[in-house]
Parts: C-alpha cells; structure tokens; sequence
C-alpha cells in the first residue's frame, strides 16, 4: 500500500459475493489454527509491552485465538453451515413472510472490530417454507467471519433464494460499526443500513414498502 495513502482512502467496498479465502483454508485442524493464533496474539502482547507472567493476562492470549476460532470466525468454515431444510408449504400460505429484528455480531474486516445491529427478512412462499429458526442461524453463520455489511446482506439473501427456491427474498440489515463508533471519528450515533431486494421485492414498491412497514411496526417480544 502507498505510504501516503490514509486509512479514510482506502476502497471499502466488496465486489464479491464469496468472502476471500486462500485455497488452502480449511488443511489446518481447530486446534493447529488456535496454536498459531495464540503465538500470533502473545507476540502482539508483547510488542505492546504487556506482561505476560500477570495473573489476569497469561491466558489471554490462548482465550483469543480459541475465541476467533470456535466463535468470533467459526462461520468461515463451510461444515459449520446449518442445513436448511425447507418443508412443504401444505397450508398455503402465500403471503409475505417476515423475521425481523435476528440480532448480528459481526466483525468489520478492515479492523476487526465489532459490527453489531439487527437484520430482517421476508420471503413470499411458492410451494417451500422454511423454519424460522433456520433464518436466524444462517444469518448468524454468515455474521461470524470478518465481514463487510454489503456482502453479509447478499449472503444472507444469496442462501435462502437457494434453500427455498424463489427469488422473492428481501434482507434489510441496520447495524453499528464500532470502527466508526468507536475509533477514527468516533461517530457514536452513525449507523449503516443495507437492503438486497430479489424478485417480486425488486419489482414491486409497493411490496417493498410493506416490508420496511412490517419492520417498523412495534411488536409484542415477551417481556414482562
């Protein structure tokens, strides 16, 4: 990268759908990629001048790179996506369906620092309908790798025209970035919204915007 070239220059957008990885990924085992990590993260404790021997900072780095791992990034590995699995639609439902507010923990790609907010989703069923569970665990697998919104939403909306076999799919994700939020300008309030509108959704206004109507509408969440 040029010397001169600020951090705010550089090209945030992603042009692909996949997330970049290298061909070799997926050849070392859990455990040989939480070793090297760990080594990786101690020699950044150090640079930094941290002392390793306290007792609140000799397992950190080993917490760490067993984090990244088995949580923070376990989405990067294809065996951990859930299966979809969709049913017939035998009650016949044809309406639109939604899933809002599936909470994201996510990691911004450029920092690695938190993404966190909330994605909807609705679909209109033709002859398949899928669990709703099945909705929030495939966001959530997309949410856990290094990510960009753009492409988590197209993801998202990517995995479910596949599963159910219709176009007529709409993910909307609002989220906060905490390298914004946080870092830089520290912008507390920003938040970024991003939408992938398929079929009908894309056609329709009208259908669009009974979509973000459902989003905003305040809805019962158990609480008492």
């Amino acid at each position: 990268m040029n010397d001169h070239m600020r951090d705010d220059d550089i090209n945030h957008h992603s042009t692909s759908l996949k997330t970049p990885l290298t061909a070799d990924a997926f050849v070392k085992s859990d455990e040989e990629k939480i070793d090297l990590i760990e080594g990786h993260f101690q020699g950044i404790m150090e640079t930094l001048g941290l002392d390793l021997e306290d007792d609140s900072l000799k397992g950190t780095a080993h917490r760490v790179a067993k984090m990244y791992v088995t949580e923070t990034f376990a989405g990067l590995h294809p065996d951990r996506k859930p299966a979809l699995n969709t049913f017939d639609n035998s009650y016949q439902y044809s309406e639109m369906l939604v899933e809002k507010d599936i909470v994201i923990y996510s990691t911004c790609e450029h920092h690695f620092m938190p993404i966190i907010g909330r994605a909807h989703i609705a679909y209109m069923s033709n002859d398949r309908v899928i669990g709703l569970s099945k909705m929030n665990r495939i966001v959530d697998y997309y949410a856990k790798r290094p990510q960009v919104q753009e492409r988590l939403t197209r993801q998202v909306a990517s995995a479910l025209i596949e599963a159910l076999g219709t176009n007529d799919i709409a993910v909307v994700i609002s989220a906060k970035h905490l390298c914004v939020n946080a870092r830089g300008i520290r912008d507390r309030d920003s938040s970024t919204v991003t939408a992938e509108y398929n079929g009908r959704f894309k056609e329709n206004e009208s259908l669009r915007q009974e979509f973000l109507r459902y989003i905003e509408m305040e809805t019962d969440h158990g609480d008492t």
